[in-house]
């Protein structure tokens, strides 16, 4: 059976073979719904990043979706709230009087405090300051993994791409790991434009103060009781030696065990202590001390600012995109746009953008994953006949807003002619911001921020809703739609090697889709793990093996990372 291989272009043109795809197209989405071919054969641009900035603005602030894709292409800024809470481990009670670094999590901070003045072989206390913002504090924050320091190599690298290109204007790989200046440097920068912080994510989220006599204000100084031996806190001398760090990471990752107790793991339940502290954050709302503007982000995904890009990553899996390979033109334009953004003291719109792009992604990502599940049902559960209504029992459910009473195959039946389904595309794509669009004065008020966000947006249901339309209208055409009769008008039902077709046809395009959306929220573990356990993902430091190189290149996990059970409590997993 054709399943709309050669349907109409619903346009009002035909389409006379395979569908064309445009290459290397270097204008941002498209607002205007009015020039769009309306074709169902037609599947996104190769090049788009449509589908890349509606699911990274769905994972902002967000450790799952960050630990996952670590190379962040986002800058955005934001405030931290008056009445934050915010923690300092060092080894001293002393203020700081340089840029430092405060996590939003105790769990974490606690990793670099110890006691200088302990005495060897003695088990050490440790220094926590915390401290609570006496006013909203102005950040800028960087998406992925941004405080992750990864040396440059084939397959690593990425992490710093956005920070180092706006205080340096490139990326230097020997710098990797030359934090004390980095944070000098972005402290300088933002000083113009009233930045007190900026915000990044490790093994949990952090937020570089760039002055602490500013907005904060010192709550306690506390001496806390200590799991380790003076001698084996793993403490960085400093943040901008490269050889310092990778010893830091070893004694991160291999330490030495309390010689009190050896028998207890107790650098393994830091660690994953540490990690844990970061799962809270796992998710939607994400870690919610921190505030984003989403009208005034720039993205190294815009192709309208960094067309230089699009053949960069042509060819390439998302976990491979560089921010760092854009040209100095296109990086101009980007910075050019932030700079105006923190400038920019007009109101913006005034539209919920964070509740806008949730709400069509709750709206589809369960029932994309069902269909998915009963796409790839054992067929002794089911005969082809029955699991072939019950998708498409799915899908018409997906449909139920959008499909309208009139919306029916013709009569007489033209074979393969989903024109009669238009109606319930264009609705189904549209619905979520049609009244943005035909609302002129809204419209006048849009940042260039949100007429990206607007453009991604669009873009990401049209192609949903064209998938799940045409999966749908091959289902009426095949005779299988609990309401709608076979558009022959004679009530047959395809034959049996006709539905193994559908459901293979099926199979390829759902799958088209769910790969080109990749939305976080489908990575989990599977089977789901036990009450002693959780799910986690590969994080930084605590995958590299502190006796060999910093460059796990040869296990593609770390790369790729994908989700595992591991314990939570001693014994503790491999990380």
């Amino acid at each position: 059976m054709r399943l709309l291989s050669d349907t109409l272009l619903l346009s009002g043109l035909v389409l006379a073979s395979g569908a064309q795809q445009t290459h290397f197209q270097t204008h941002a989405p498209s607002l205007d719904h009015s020039d769009l071919s309306w074709n169902f054969t037609t599947p996104p641009a190769d090049n788009t990043t449509s589908h890349f900035i509606f699911e990274t603005v769905n994972s902002f602030l967000q450790h799952w979706p960050s630990t996952r894709y670590r190379n962040g292409h986002s800058i955005v800024p934001g405030t931290i709230p008056l009445g934050t809470l915010l923690y300092h481990g060092r080894t001293d009670d002393r203020l700081p009087t340089t840029p430092e670094w405060t996590a939003s999590d105790p769990e974490h901070s606690l990793l670099f405090a110890g006691d200088s003045n302990a005495t060897t072989g003695t088990l050490a206390g440790r220094y926590l300051l915390t401290f609570a913002t006496t006013r909203p504090l102005n950040i800028l924050y960087f998406d992925g993994s941004s405080a992750v320091k990864l040396r440059d190599s084939k397959n690593y690298g990425g992490t710093t791409d956005t920070q180092d290109l706006l205080v340096w204007g490139r990326v230097d790989p020997s710098r990797w790991v030359d934090e004390d200046q980095r944070i000098h440097d972005l402290c300088e920068w933002g000083r113009e434009f009233g930045l007190d912080a900026y915000v990044r994510m490790e093994m949990d989220f952090e937020a570089i103060i760039c002055d602490f006599s500013q907005g904060l204000e010192l709550i306690s100084t506390e001496y806390l009781a200590g799991w380790w031996t003076h001698e084996s806190t793993p403490q960085p001398h400093s943040h901008s030696d490269p050889q310092t760090a990778l010893q830091f990471q070893s004694r991160l990752t291999t330490p030495e065990l309390d010689p009190f107790d050896p028998s207890f793991p107790v650098f393994d339940m830091i660690k994953f202590e540490t990690i844990h502290a970061g799962t809270w954050h796992d998710h939607f709302p994400g870690d919610t001390r921190f505030v984003l503007d989403l009208t005034r982000f720039v993205s190294f995904y815009d192709t309208s600012l960094a067309p230089s890009l699009i053949s960069q990553r042509e060819g390439l899996e998302r976990w491979d995109h560089r921010a760092a390979e854009v040209s100095d033109s296109d990086l101009k334009a980007v910075l050019d746009r932030l700079r105006s953004n923190l400038e920019r003291r007009t109101p913006a719109s005034g539209i919920d953008w964070q509740t806008l792009y949730r709400t069509v992604l709750q709206r589809y990502a369960q029932r994309l994953e069902l269909v998915n599940y009963l796409l790839h049902s054992s067929t002794r559960r089911y005969t082809d006949n029955e699991l072939a209504i019950r998708i498409q029992t799915q899908l018409r459910i997906i449909l139920v807003p959008y499909t309208l009473h009139t919306a029916r195959p013709a009569v007489p039946y033209i074979d393969n002619d989903a024109s009669w389904a238009l109606p319930i595309w264009k609705s189904c794509a549209t619905t979520h911001t049609a009244y943005i669009h035909r609302n002129s004065n809204l419209q006048s008020r849009l940042t260039p921020s949100e007429r990206l966000l607007l453009g991604a947006l669009d873009d990401t249901s049209r192609e949903i809703c064209r998938v799940i339309v045409r999966m749908w209208a091959e289902g009426v055409h095949a005779g299988i739609d609990p309401l709608l009769p076979h558009p022959r008008g004679d009530g047959s039902r395809q034959r049996a090697g006709n539905l193994e077709s559908l459901l293979t046809s099926w199979r390829e395009e759902h799958s088209r889709l769910m790969t080109w959306l990749d939305w976080s929220v489908w990575v989990k573990c599977r089977p789901a793990c036990g009450d002693e356990e959780m799910c986690y993902l590969p994080t930084w430091p605590f995958f590299l093996d502190g006796n060999r190189s910093s460059e796990p290149d040869r296990d593609d996990r770390w790369k790729r990372p994908q989700p595992r059970c591991i314990r939570k409590f001693a014994p503790y997993s491999e990380l």
